[in-house]
């Protein structure tokens, strides 16, 4: 499985040509506490960049965007009872969904966690 990373603080997880996403630990410690999301629909199609979902802190309310264009196969269901997992397990599980790659291509242009840890400091 390879892990990569976008600039607007997402990690997705890839292994084949299915993938897991989430928010990365800076991106919750940003947020502060979170107490509602909202996660795209299985069978729902989200473009690179694209929103796909939505998380709520006492801060603030903040898109996440697909790392890559696929197809939604499943939401995690424990953050619906339960969302200070993103909080307490933003790279494991508190993750937001998982998709089928479109076009596995789109991960060129994705961060490696050395990269990204880079690109964190630089902030």
């Amino acid at each position: 499985m390879s892990r990569f990373y976008t600039q607007d603080h997402e990690w997705i997880d890839v292994a084949g040509g299915e993938a897991t996403v989430g928010i990365t630990d800076y991106a919750q410690g940003q947020l502060g506490d979170v107490v509602f999301v909202d996660l795209p629909d299985s069978g729902r199609a989200v473009s690179k960049g694209g929103e796909a979902a939505v998380v709520e802190s006492v801060k603030a309310a903040s898109d996440v965007y697909a790392p890559v264009s696929g197809t939604v196969t499943e939401s995690n269901p424990a953050l619906a009872d339960d969302p200070s997992l993103v909080n307490s397990a933003p790279e494991g599980d508190g993750w937001f969904f998982k998709l089928t790659l479109s076009d596995a291509s789109e991960l060129d242009g994705l961060m490696d966690k050395a990269a990204y840890d880079a690109f964190v400091a630089s902030l």
